[in-house]
């Protein structure tokens, strides 16, 4: 399978601009939070099976007063406090994830790990072949952006623990900053770039 690296010139507006830490910061934990299920779930005292009589008497028993065996101070009691289903979901303006992802491309040019292919396209969904590709190129660990989708490249990548296939629609701050590499072919470029356009 052969591949021809490009070099386009790159919007200034969209791959040049000073890269912003703090909303890098903010769209990965946006991106993070989203992906939690929110499930985790301990029971109180008032969903505890038991604890309906009063132990022992209130006074003269020399013990401390007690009104249920379910108390948190018990063991098999409630939990005070626990984690209850919650929705860890928000979303940051569109402006500011539009600045985070600018940020984070910016930074990839700046580092020098984008690399533009004229076309990617396989003969054939086979690991070896996309395997090959990413040691002509020299890449180990790359995110790759194609500009649809396309089954033999995906299924290609599927079995590569450090690849991973996208759609330019679906770029994203925190795959861009997990991926040593940012692989595009050129029609993927321009409908980024069009996306991003201001």
């Amino acid at each position: 399978m052969e591949v021809r690296v490009i070099h386009p010139q790159l919007n200034e507006e969209i791959f040049g601009v000073k890269t912003r830490p703090h909303l890098l910061h903010q769209a990965v934990a946006m991106q993070l939070g989203n992906r939690r299920a929110g499930t985790a779930s301990t029971k109180t005292k008032g969903f505890v099976r038991g604890g309906g009589k009063k132990p022992w008497r209130q006074k003269g028993t020399g013990r401390a007063r007690a009104g249920s065996n379910r108390s948190p101070l018990w063991v098999g009691g409630g939990t005070i406090f626990g984690p209850q289903p919650r929705d860890y979901s928000y979303r940051l303006p569109k402006k500011a994830r539009r600045e985070a992802l600018l940020s984070a491309l910016s930074l990839k040019n700046r580092d020098g790990k984008i690399i533009v292919l004229d076309k990617l396209e396989m003969a054939e969904a086979k690991t070896k072949l996309m395997r090959k590709m990413l040691e002509d190129l020299q890449v180990e660990k790359a995110l790759i952006v194609i500009a649809q989708s396309d089954e033999k490249v995906q299924r290609a990548a599927q079995n590569l623990p450090n690849v991973k296939v996208l759609r330019a629609e679906g770029v994203n701050v925190y795959d861009l900053l997990r991926y040593e590499h940012l692989i595009l072919t050129e029609g993927s470029l321009k409908l980024l770039e069009e996306r991003l356009a201001a």
